[in-house]
């Protein structure tokens, strides 16, 4: 199992100036600390339950892209990006440069979009869920169309006309960048991921609950004529064995969910300023959770 890092705040104590720093230093952490995964929101206003839109909130691309340029190894990407946020064309150009400049470590994570408020807020279209759901695999089929190569010609779907799915550079990932999409929804979100993901994200609830939901990934995957085993099963924890630093407690928590095939445990810093905080919770995890099966 790897250990992966979300970052999801940046009030830094001194103020806007402070985050670039702050992030490179983080960067540079989660490669010391042998860490495999580096991701940020995709947001435009900071969510309710972590300061709300008064607090602050980069985006996540731009992002993404000092990050690539402070780190050689880890694999960088949004957890998740909402269908709504960009049209899909410029999304897979968005991701292609990603992948690209950081040579080939991008993920297009994906899902439907959830946060009324931003949207709202800067005048963005937030269609109902159905719809939203129909845009998500549209947004799916395109990226992967963009990326196959063989066809640059026109895509007319329900939500989307593209006159041309032409991406130039090609990605640098081979044979494309990695496509996750976030979320546990059963009859949509992960019969898409069964259809079109090679990973999926999940929250650690309960190993019961993640076996639960990878049960119904392997149904929709057999139903698919998917194999079910191709697809990278992460998760996202916020126990409180990792933020109180009790490496022993946040090893046996993840020991079970190892078991299930969980490949990536991705946790979160807890303020702007992460460095510190992966190099004494993250770093001695590392390699006992490498030891898990």
């Amino acid at each position: 199992m790897q250990l992966g890092l979300h970052l999801t705040k940046f009030d830094h104590p001194a103020g806007p100036a402070g985050l670039a720093p702050a992030l490179a230093a983080a960067g540079e952490a989660a490669e010391s600390a042998g860490a495999g995964w580096l991701s940020v929101m995709d947001h435009y206003f900071q969510m309710e339950n972590n300061g709300g839109a008064e607090a602050a909130m980069l985006e996540a691309y731009t992002t993404l892209g000092f990050l690539a340029a402070r780190t050689t190894s880890v694999r960088l990407g949004v957890l998740v990006t909402g269908v709504t946020y960009r049209h899909p064309g410029l999304l897979a150009k968005i991701a292609t440069t990603l992948d690209v400049l950081s040579g080939g470590r991008a993920t297009l994570g994906l899902g439907a979009a959830w946060y009324e408020r931003e949207h709202l807020g800067l005048g963005v279209p937030f269609p109902p869920l159905a719809e939203r759901f129909e845009r998500l695999e549209e947004t799916l089929r395109i990226c992967l169309r963009m990326w196959d190569g063989d066809d640059d010609g026109p895509f007319e779907g329900t939500h989307y006309s593209l006159a041309e799915t032409r991406s130039a550079p090609a990605p640098v990932s081979t044979p494309r960048p990695e496509i996750m999409i976030g979320g546990g929804g059963e009859r949509k979100t992960l019969r898409l991921v069964a259809r079109y993901a090679d990973a999926c994200n999940l929250f650690a609830s309960s190993t019961t609950e993640v076996a639960h939901k990878l049960d119904v990934l392997r149904a929709h995957c057999d139903e698919a004529g998917r194999d079910y085993e191709r697809i990278r099963k992460t998760m996202l924890f916020v126990g409180d064995s990792i933020r109180d630093g009790d490496t022993d407690a946040f090893v046996a928590d993840m020991a079970g969910y190892a078991k299930l095939g969980v490949d990536t445990v991705i946790v979160v810093p807890p303020d702007a300023e992460p460095a510190g905080w992966i190099d004494s919770r993250c770093a001695p995890a590392v390699p006992r959770l490498a030891e898990l099966g």
